[in-house]
């Protein structure tokens, strides 16, 4: 009877140790430098200032593959994390225009999708120890190549534009270094300006533009 008294005694002990030392290994730390590659579905659509109630050919919305990288550094303050980040992307959306129909404008006309430099902040919640929930907010310049032909050259203008983003998703750890991500981001772009080929930039004039993307990404902590 002693005997079992103190082999149950020495498990109990040895569960103890083992609990917290799992829990602890289990306990992911956000911290640190981070980089990410960003794939997901992107749409661009005119703002309520552009809709075009008259033409019903108009659907006023562009879509396609989102792709980039994303870098990232965030400070682990225990049960929440705050960090700043930085993205460029790319996107396959582009204008299409067919015998006259289904003219896919929404306020810049005939475009093709380029580059997006974003830069923000985010704040988030460890809902469990391997899973951050947040939300994110800053600035993002949106490129749009203006497409134009004339049967012998092509325009090689853009339009740049400003604006904000909001977002908001999960993060899952999966390994002290590796991790995942599921996010949604709205961005609204109201100022833009055409960007010519010679270094050359027009005057500034308003836009109104909405953009929605939903993206997947995996990464490497530091």
């Amino acid at each position: 009877m002693k005997k079992l008294i103190s082999m149950a005694a020495a498990g109990t002990a040895a569960a103890a140790v083992a609990m917290p030392a799992h829990a602890q290994m289990n306990d992911y730390d956000f911290s640190g430098p981070r980089v990410e590659a960003i794939i997901g579905y992107d749409i661009t659509t005119a703002g309520s200032d552009s809709d075009n109630d008259i033409n019903d050919q108009d659907d006023e919305s562009i879509d396609g593959l989102l792709y980039g990288v994303g870098l990232g550094y965030d400070i682990d303050m225990g049960s929440t994390v705050l960090g700043i980040e930085g993205e460029y992307t790319d996107s396959t959306a582009k204008t299409e225009f067919s015998d006259g129909r289904d003219f896919e404008g929404f306020g810049l006309g005939r475009v093709d999708t380029g580059r997006d430099l974003y830069i923000g902040a985010r704040a988030g919640y460890k809902v469990q120890p391997d899973l951050l929930a947040y939300v994110k907010a800053g600035y993002t310049n949106a490129r749009f190549n203006v497409l134009a032909r004339d049967g012998e050259s092509e325009l090689n203008d853009n339009i740049d534009t400003d604006g904000y983003r909001l977002g908001a998703g999960l993060e899952y750890a999966m390994s002290p270094n590796s991790f995942a991500k599921f996010e949604y981001r709205y961005s609204k772009y109201g100022e833009a300006e055409f960007d010519y080929g010679n270094d050359i930039e027009s005057d500034r004039f308003d836009i109104d533009t909405d953009r929605h993307q939903i993206v997947g990404s995996v990464g490497y902590r530091f």
